[in-house]
């Protein structure tokens, strides 16, 4: 694909509307437009501007239609563009975008118009990562993070570092082009101090990865235990619908259901789960199958037993495979107003929390026993938060690097090593911000996005 091309997609979601938004963008993307518009000379007129007007396929009327135009560098491609507010029929949609085509445009490919603004020089490659991050920001705290890198908070944090890197890096190599008379630009004990000082910011970066991924992707929280302990009871109660289907026949959820609801500013996906039990019946054994692969790629585990069928010994034995999956475990005990009393004064040892999923009994207690579980503070403008696992693993890379070359400092290896690894670190930190970058990056990057960003 050709980055001259003028490229053509819906930017609002697909559906029945009052309008839709047509975005057009490339240098001949205000031309192409005029052919099929009547009204102003489009050609003519100034950017940022709006224009009504009909859209005209020969004598034929598609759509009266009002003309948003941007042009080369004030947009946000950075190039011509022109968005198109339509009427919202997905007929009329179509139609628009047919006639465009018909024109000499082409469709967009997933984050086009992103990635030619980042091509472009608009911004760097961590804020074009950022703008699909807002638009799938599901809670406050998410939409801050997001907002915040796509402002550049976090690329100017990494600039920052690779200038400072990059200016004892020439230091370095010009040692190497006087190695014969035993010189040192690059004074070891400032380099020590400037590495040192870096890692440890770069430590708190990869630290607040844990937060940040939490704030971006949520908490995946699976609801498990035997048969029939009112996991879908308790998914209902915490979701506040009928949700899942309620029986007293053991083994009645056989399949995986879920559903999202936002407690203390993050997003929790619920997922009730089929029983975990040994089972003759092919259908449910395929859901315990699969309540098994949820569990292992679960961040929290809400353990249910039913204190009136439960024993203790049996509790003890699920507690103990469950810890096999390292990850955080809150142990429920429900029916609480039925429970056999010597189970209750056995797990009241044990940090259970009671409740009666049925009553809705202590449902508001288990909330905030999860909430605290993976508190996070209101995100504010100053945050700097990793939640993009890229940028975390580059992080990772140039720690490591700077490591290394501490190391070599420590045992006295030559300039032409410790230049390797500065170099290293460098090339690590300019793949967040795309500095350095491959058509496989872009390529995997800009695929996730949606067509008309």
């Amino acid at each position: 694909m050709q980055h001259s091309d003028t490229i053509v997609a819906l930017a609002t979601a697909p559906g029945v509307a009052a309008i839709a938004v047509i975005r057009v963008s490339g240098k001949d993307a205000i031309t192409l437009v005029q052919k099929v518009f009547e009204g102003k000379d489009l050609t003519q007129q100034a950017s940022h501007t709006l224009h009504l007007g009909t859209l005209r396929d020969g004598d034929h009327a598609v759509d009266e239609v009002l003309v948003s135009l941007f042009r080369e560098p004030h947009s946000y491609t950075r190039e011509n563009s022109v968005e198109i507010s339509c009427h919202g029929s997905m007929v009329v949609v179509q139609q628009v975008i047919k006639l465009l085509l018909n024109h000499g445009a082409r469709l967009a490919e997933p984050g086009e118009f992103t990635k030619r603004a980042f091509l472009n020089g608009r911004f760097d490659l961590s804020q074009a990562e950022a703008v699909a991050d807002l638009i799938n920001a599901e809670t406050d705290n998410a939409r801050q993070a997001a907002l915040n890198q796509m402002r550049g908070g976090f690329s100017k944090e990494i600039k920052r570092l690779r200038e400072e890197l990059i200016h004892f890096a020439s230091l370095i190599e010009l040692e190497l082009d006087f190695g014969e008379e035993d010189v040192e630009f690059a004074k070891r004990d400032d380099l020590r101090k400037l590495i040192e000082s870096m890692n440890r910011f770069i430590q708190g970066l990869i630290d607040s990865f844990d937060t940040g991924r939490v704030i971006k992707d949520g908490v995946p929280t699976v609801i498990a235990g035997k048969p029939n302990v009112g996991k879908s009871t308790l998914l209902n109660a915490l979701l506040n619908e009928e949700k899942a289907i309620v029986s007293d026949i053991p083994g009645t959820t056989r399949d995986v259901i879920e559903d999202e609801i936002t407690l203390g500013g993050i997003n929790f996906r619920f997922i009730d789960t089929a029983g975990l039990r040994e089972t003759a019946d092919t259908i449910e054994a395929i859901g315990v199958g699969r309540t098994k692969e949820q569990l292992k790629k679960a961040a929290l585990v809400l353990y249910l037993v039913d204190l009136t069928t439960a024993t203790y010994d049996e509790v003890q034995k699920e507690l103990a495979s469950l810890e096999e999956l390292n990850v955080p475990v809150i142990r429920v005990a429900n029916k609480m107003d039925k429970g056999n009393p010597e189970l209750v004064r056995q797990l009241m040892k044990q940090d259970f929390q009671f409740i009666s999923a049925m009553n809705k009994t202590n449902l508001k207690a288990l909330e905030d026993r999860i909430i605290t579980l993976f508190h996070v503070d209101r995100v504010k403008q100053s945050d700097v938060i990793v939640t993009n696992a890229r940028h975390y693993q580059s992080l990772r890379d140039t720690r490591d690097a700077l490591q290394r070359v501490l190391d070599g400092m420590d045992k006295g290896v030559t300039g032409d090593f410790l230049a390797m690894d500065v170099r290293n670190a460098l090339h690590h930190l300019g793949l967040i911000t795309g500095q350095i970058t491959t058509e496989d990056l872009l390529g995997n990057i800009f695929s996730k996005f949606c067509i008309g960003k």
